[in-house]
């Protein structure tokens, strides 16, 4: 709710995390073991209409964000 009261469309999220991978998380075991998946705020963002993108994806959410800024959508 907060990101939509503010107009943010777009948000990069440390890949890996358990709340902010948006392609895979770590699996909680401490062994630095990866499964596919996303984080808790990075689907609360999706859901809340954010494209959520991880730091390895600047030139795609760049490219999204000026799509959006120039009104031609996602």
């Amino acid at each position: 709710e907060a990101a939509r009261r503010r107009g943010i469309r777009v948000a990069v999220l440390k890949e890996g995390s358990p709340s902010c991978g948006s392609g895979y998380v770590y699996d909680g075991s401490f062994s630095g073991q990866r499964q596919a998946g996303v984080g808790v705020t990075a689907r609360l963002l999706a859901d809340a209409g954010l494209r959520v993108f991880s730091e390895h994806q600047w030139a795609e959410a760049d490219a999204c964000l000026a799509r959006l800024e120039a009104g031609d959508g996602l």
